[in-house]
Formats: structure tokens, sequence, C-alpha cells
């Protein structure tokens, strides 16, 4: 016999299932090593046809249900023996493989002992009577308590007979009619226990999807019985979900057992928590992922699949609550778009007080800078008249003689240039520098400017640095230390000096710049201290309130 060739799991499922023998090779066609020992396994089919069928089938050919076989290697050979696997060589080893198949014992198909043949007599066929007596001797059952049954049934029958009756008939006539009939009954139902027993499991099974799973899904016919067997409800669905999770069992590939069909096997999960009943095991995770249980259960109890309505009806809630969580996902995004759009606007006007704050100082430095070119060239035209008058006086003194002299660039005097003041000038230096007044119906006005700078908490910040400075004052005021702020240190420059409002507010409480002194701010002798502890208590409030 040659080497047959397997194209679909379809066939390698039959072929396994229907055969009593046959051994199969699992390859791959870029397979190097399945290649080179085709030659010799075309020769071991040759050699071991009539023993046992021969077979080769390429994972390409038969896809994810290669996985099925639990395939890890190629080239494998597997010996299968009615349908279950019964050894199997990975890799190419060929002397192992001729001693799994010679120490193959293959059984033949069908037994010589039962059965009659084609055209025999029919007197060799065995009697109902005798079949149920065969049967309980199989089954270890009271043989001679259903004999007795038999021969008292068949009484008529066998007093019309020449035979001799047995001993056992004898010994019943002498005992007594209810002994023989609670024997009977006894017999009875111990037989219809018997038969019961031997009642086929998969008889009852739908031949539809029994043939959907071995033909269309490539499971062998064993584990598509066991699927539908077992699954849940006797569905496809069920079957599959059985399989998957049961296909590493160890008993996976063995036969079904005779009481399979009694109810005993767990259908489903219950949640011994909540009561609900799981039709999976995915079902199962998923509810306790959900819901946070852990205590579950076998059960016996099948979950009857959803009819056309209510599924319909299930449909339709499942619906109804994504519509709400929708609706409620999209009212909290409108509030959180209208809580965006106050921040953006806040932070606009902010931007815009920002801008305005600094094109009024850009406008103050310019007219600064156009008033000092004035007094400049003011200062200049003074100076230049000044130096005129003097030499018209040297030469009126030397008789028309100039004192200075002539270099070779030109006219270049040797008096001294004086610096002349102009009226506005002399004006501005005749009035004494005043120091600034203490406005402290300002100070309010002063903390609402540094509150308003929000950008990186900055208004924050520069609040508690002034609330130190006060706070020195008050809680100190023996401390010199704390009467004198020093505006060139890093944190005075960085954190009060650029806020509006800030110098002011420490001006505004006693803090003044000495004369002659810019560099730092000296608290008045006359300082008003509760003035100072209640500017204190208002930036503790403006703080709390800055958040």
């Amino acid at each position: 016999m040659t080497l047959i060739e397997v194209a679909s799991p379809q066939v390698l499922a039959e072929m396994i299932s229907s055969s009593s023998a046959v051994c199969m090779t699992f390859s791959a066609h870029w397979c190097g090593p399945c290649k080179a020992s085709k030659p010799q396994l075309e020769q071991l089919a040759r050699d071991y046809g009539s023993k046992m069928k021969m077979a080769i089938v390429y994972e390409s050919d038969i896809g994810e249900a290669i996985q099925l076989y639990k395939v890890r290697a190629f080239p494998t050979y597997v010996l299968f023996v009615h349908g279950k696997e019964h050894e199997r060589v990975e890799g190419v080893n060929m002397g192992a493989l001729k001693a799994m198949i010679d120490n193959a014992k293959v059984a033949p198909q069908w037994s010589e002992t039962q059965g009659a043949a084609l055209g025999g007599d029919s007197a060799s066929a065995l009697s109902p009577e005798e079949a149920r007596l065969q049967r309980l001797a199989k089954l270890g059952g009271n043989t001679s308590a259903a004999s007795t049954a038999s021969a008292t049934s068949g009484n008529e029958e066998a007093s019309k007979k020449p035979a001799a009756e047995p001993m056992e008939i004898e010994k019943s006539k002498q005992e007594p009619e209810s002994d023989r009939n609670s024997k009977e009954e006894d017999v009875e139902m111990e037989t219809e226990q018997k038969e019961k027993e031997l009642v086929d499991p998969t008889a009852n099974l739908d031949q539809e999807a029994l043939k959907t799973l071995t033909e269309s899904m490539g499971f062998t016919l064993l584990r598509a019985q066991k699927g539908l067997l077992y699954g849940n409800g006797g569905t496809i669905d069920g079957a599959v979900d059985w399989l998957m999770e049961h296909q590493d069992d160890a008993d996976i590939d063995e036969p079904i057992p005779a009481d399979a069909a009694s109810g005993e096997v767990a259908q489903s999960y219950k949640c011994n928590e909540c009561g609900k009943i799981l039709s999976n095991m995915a079902n199962l995770e998923l509810h306790a992922n959900k819901t946070g249980h852990s205590d579950f259960e076998e059960s016996r109890e099948s979950v009857i699949p959803l009819t056309a309505e209510e599924k319909a009806a299930k449909i339709a809630e499942i619906k109804e609550l994504l519509k709400a969580k929708r609706a409620e996902r999209e009212e909290a995004e409108k509030a959180e778009e209208t809580d965006r759009e106050k921040q953006r606007r806040f932070m606009g006007k902010e931007m815009l007080k920002t801008k305005e704050q600094l094109e009024i100082e850009q406008r103050k430095r310019e007219a600064y800078l156009r008033k000092k070119e004035k007094d400049d060239f003011k200062k200049e035209r003074a100076r230049l008249r000044a130096e005129l008058a003097k030499d018209k006086a040297d030469r009126q003194a030397n008789h028309g003689k100039l004192a200075s002299k002539l270099g070779v660039e030109g006219y270049h005097p040797d008096g001294v240039q004086y610096d002349v003041e102009d009226e506005t000038t002399a004006h501005q230096h005749q009035q004494q520098p005043q120091k600034p007044k203490v406005n402290a119906a300002k100070i309010d006005d002063y903390i609402s400017k540094v509150s308003q700078y929000r950008a990186g908490g900055d208004g924050g910040r520069c609040l508690k640095i002034l609330k130190t400075y006060v706070a020195n004052v008050v809680d100190n005021p023996e401390e010199e230390k704390f009467k004198t702020i020093n505006m060139e240190n890093k944190a005075f420059k960085a954190k009060v000096k650029p806020f509006i409002g800030a110098k002011q507010l420490l001006m505004a409480v006693g803090f003044l710049p000495p004369d002659g002194n810019t560099g730092t701010l000296v608290l008045l002798e006359d300082a008003d201290y509760k003035l100072l502890a209640d500017t204190k208590e208002k930036l503790e409030a403006a703080i709390v309130a800055y958040g």
C-alpha cells in the first residue's frame, strides 16, 4: 500500500476515527528533514501497508486544526489505534518508527464469537431470554435468578417439550409462591437497572451539530460527542467552549462512560454569593472581575439559550443602558468643556490686563527717555553758552588774545567745562526731596493687584514674602534686622519687584528708601504697628483666598 496524503482536517478526523490503526505523519512543505526522509517513509508504507494505514498530512492543509493533535515538531509520527493516540515519535527517527509499528498490537475490528454469518442456520440465533442472560453474565448479575424467572415464565412451553427441567426450576417449584414472586421482582428490577446502564449516552445527540463539529471544525468524533454531551445545553457553542476548556485533559480521548447521560456532569458554574448561573469559564471570569465575587462551584443546571424574542429584548435593554451611559458621558464632557471655557476666558482677561500694564510701563519709559533727551539738550546748550561767555571774558582780559591753544584737531579750550543748570533744573534742585506719604487706604488695592497674578502661582508666592516682611516686624518689634529690606537680593528681585503693587504696599505700611540709598527699604521710626498688624491679617486672608 502506498503512502496516503490527507488534504483536509475533515478527512484527517474521519480517517483516525474510522480506522482500527493508522500511522499519521504530520509534516510541512518547508521542512528540510521532512523532504529528505519522505522516500524512507514511502518505503515503510509499502512494507507495513498490510498491517495498518500509513498517511501523511501537511500543516498548510489543515491550518489551526493541527493544534488539536499537540504537534510540537516536524516531522511527528503518531500511531492512532481505534481513534486514540497510542504512541508518537518526534523528529526523523526511522528506527524508532519501525519499533513503534512493530510493537503495536492491532486487534481485529470484528469479534469472531458474536453475530451470525449470512445465510447461516437460524437455530444458532439466541432467544431474547438467552440474550438477556448473556448481558447479565457480562455485567456480573444473578444469572441463576434470571434463569429461574425465565423458566417460570416459560413453564407452559417447557411442559410441552420432552426435555428435562433444570434443577433450579425443580427447586423453585418447591418454594412458596411469595418467595418466587419477590425473587422475580428483584430480578426484573436488577435487569431494568442493568439495561438502563447499557443505554448509549450518545444516541440522543444532535446529528447536525455532530456533523458540523467533525466535518466543518475538524474535531474527532469522540471529542465532538463529549463536547455535545458535557457542554452547556447540547449546542455547538457549548460544545466548543467545553472542548477549548478541556482539550488538555489527560482523559479527553478516553471512551465515554455508560453513565455519562445520567445528568451528573457539571453543565455550568454557580456563584454562591449571588446565586447567578454562568454558562462557561469566560463568563465566570467576567462576573468575578465585575462584581469581585470569588466563591464559585460547578452546577448541573444548564443555561438555556435565549430565544429570538429574549435576545431582542436583551439587546434593546443593552442599547438603552449604553444610551444612558453615553448621555451621562456627554453631560460630563459638556461640564468639563464649560469649565475649560471659563478658565480660558479668565486667562485671556488676565493676559489682556498684563499686556495693557506692560504697554503703560513702556509708554512711561518712552516718555521718560524723551524728557531726559530734552533735558540733556538744554544742559548741553547752557554749557556751550557758559563756555562762550568764559572765552569772551578771557579775550577781554588778555587784550583780545585767547589763552586757549589750537591743536591739530582745531579749537580745544583748556578751561574746565562747567555743568550749568537751566531754569527747569535749577527749579527742581531748589525743591527739597520729600518722602512719600503713607496711604493706608490703598493697601487693599495693592493686595488685589498682586493677587491677580495667577500664572504659575507667582502672585501667591509674592503675597507670602510680603506677609513674611510684615509679620517679622509685628512679631519681633525690637529686632532691628527685620526693619530693613534688601532690594538687591534674589528673592526680592524675582518674587516682589516684578509685580505691581508689591513695593507700594511695603512703602504704604512704612518701609521707605533712606536718603541716597536706593537699594534698601527701612521702616520709619514712627511706623504704625497697628496698621502693620492689620496688613498682616489682610495678607493671610489673601493667601488663603488665592489658594
